[in-house]
């Protein structure tokens, strides 16, 4: 019986080690990414209704003609639907890694990373 017990003590150690050892999954506060965002001359608009528009400065689009994208966020999973003009939607999924009341930080599956201040909430 004391064989038994010196082996199940060490393997219960261990397995509870391996149970502690487990990232927790992120969580980010979802009202902090209402407002717009900006990278260089790239602008994110992100409305409390989970829509939301997209510009590029350098093309000569300003936000009234803003490409228009519906939004989701669960845990760290920001998950973009892109409306196009003709009515096909493309989605786009990013990891984020830190989202903050000025600072926006997310990567997509292929690793690029994007970053964004806060410009207006």
């Amino acid at each position: 019986m004391k064989r038994k017990l010196l082996f199940l003590v060490p393997l219960f150690l261990v397995s509870m080690v391996f149970v502690s050892c487990e990232d927790e999954e992120a969580f980010f506060e979802e009202s902090l990414l209402i407002g717009t965002w900006r990278s260089g001359t790239l602008h994110y608009k992100y409305q409390a209704n989970g829509t939301g528009g997209t510009w590029d400065t350098a093309d000569d689009v300003q936000e009234d003609e803003a490409q228009a994208f519906t939004w989701t966020l669960s845990g760290a999973e920001l998950k973009h639907i892109h409306i196009m003009e003709m009515g096909a939607t493309v989605p786009k999924v990013y990891t984020v890694t830190q989202l903050t009341a000025t600072s926006l930080r997310y990567e997509d599956d292929f690793g690029k990373q994007f970053s964004f201040t806060k410009v207006s909430g």
